[in-house]
């Protein structure tokens, strides 16, 4: 993973119906200020560690003289106003035996909890984590009822690069979700860097449109050219049951790994 204090050091900075057959035109509106405040407000990480507390480190404002060498990084996206977050579920494929921990962008306010392991996907490359905390900032879905037009305005709010990106567009329509039970990739034409994973991708409005995933690049003779990025969205109604299922059960079990 990349420098795992930089990208902290961001995130503290950050802190201040059945699918129609005709797809409708993109909503061709910018994501602006406003919009772009909300990400600033809710950016979240993971933190995989050995560590046991990463409070120090944290009040030290992420210096690179108390950071945990072993880390391993990714963005995280809150999705209830009581702890749950996506992430991708690759930032933690190194978590056994070891902690993991969520920086949560709480306004005003940085929250640092150790997180339980939800589900895992590694197919949809998305795994959920709760954190023992209130979320009072955090994302709603856009609508499963509509379609997401290629050509919608989007940003990103991973903590590598959401805060300095451009918007982009949706490279890939989203049909309404209907009687799909799975999770769907699609595109967006935002360049991505290591620790954007797991980060949220928004569209103009601030609806959560999905979850970032991976980039790729053509690299010939050494020279990189960007292609596209690739985003994961999950069924909603799946992500809520999961949501619902575990706050009756509270379970400390090993969660499930598709």
């Amino acid at each position: 993973m990349e420098n795992i204090g930089r990208l902290m050091g961001v995130l503290l900075a950050g802190c201040f119906v059945q699918a129609c057959s005709v797809v409708p035109p993109p909503d061709p509106t910018i994501p602006g200020p406003k919009t772009k405040r909300m990400v600033t407000q809710r950016v979240s990480a993971v933190v995989v560690t050995q560590r046991e507390d990463l409070s120090r480190w944290v009040n030290r404002g992420f210096s690179v003289s108390h950071a945990p060498g072993d880390a391993d990084g990714g963005s995280a996206t809150p999705i209830s106003p009581d702890g749950y977050f996506l992430t991708a579920d690759h930032v933690l494929s190194r978590m056994a035996g070891r902690n993991v921990f969520v920086l949560y962008g709480g306004g005003p306010r940085l929250v640092l909890a150790k997180a339980r392991v939800v589900w895992r996907s590694e197919a949809a490359d998305l795994a959920m984590l709760h954190i023992p905390a209130q979320t009072p900032y955090y994302y709603q879905w856009t609508s499963p009822r509509r379609w997401l037009p290629e050509g919608s305005g989007l940003i990103h709010g991973g903590i590598a690069t959401g805060m300095t990106s451009e918007w982009g567009k949706l490279g890939t329509s989203l049909a309404p979700e209907g009687a799909f039970t799975g999770s769907r990739k699609f595109k967006i034409d935002i360049p991505l860097e290591p620790g954007d994973s797991g980060g949220p991708v928004v569209d103009a409005f601030g609806g959560l449109v999905g979850i970032n995933s991976a980039v790729e690049f053509l690299v010939p003779m050494e020279t990189r050219f960007f292609v596209d990025s690739e985003a994961s969205r999950p069924h909603t109604r799946m992500i809520e049951s999961l949501i619902r299922v575990d706050r009756e059960r509270n379970s400390r079990k090993t969660p499930a790994v598709e």
